[in-house]
């Protein structure tokens, strides 16, 4: 899986999702903007994560392992049952 740059600080974070209540743009292929990186960080239960690249790549994000979004990366989640989760966005820190 892949981490955060060091040089980079959160700015936003989203409400708590569950199940129910995910956006449906979340559901499909969208991307973060240009210079924004995204940490999804599960609560309870499990979310798969599918980084839509060439060639694609699918984790189960669990509370004890958050998901990574690199910056205008096409991807997508879907629960995996009942889930509670939630996205911190980050952006590079200004000199």
């Amino acid at each position: 899986m892949k981490t955060l740059p060091p040089n980079v600080t959160a700015y936003r974070e989203t409400p708590v999702f569950t199940q129910e209540t995910i956006p449906k743009g979340l559901l499909d292929r969208h991307r973060t903007k240009e210079g924004s990186w995204g940490k999804i960080c599960v609560i309870s239960g499990q979310l798969c994560y599918r980084i839509l690249t060439d060639p694609p790549e699918e984790h189960v994000l669990t509370p004890y392992s958050p998901g990574i979004v690199e910056p205008q990366t096409p991807h997508e989640v879907e629960p995996l049952g009942p889930v509670e989760f939630y996205v911190e966005f980050y952006r590079q820190a200004e000199s």
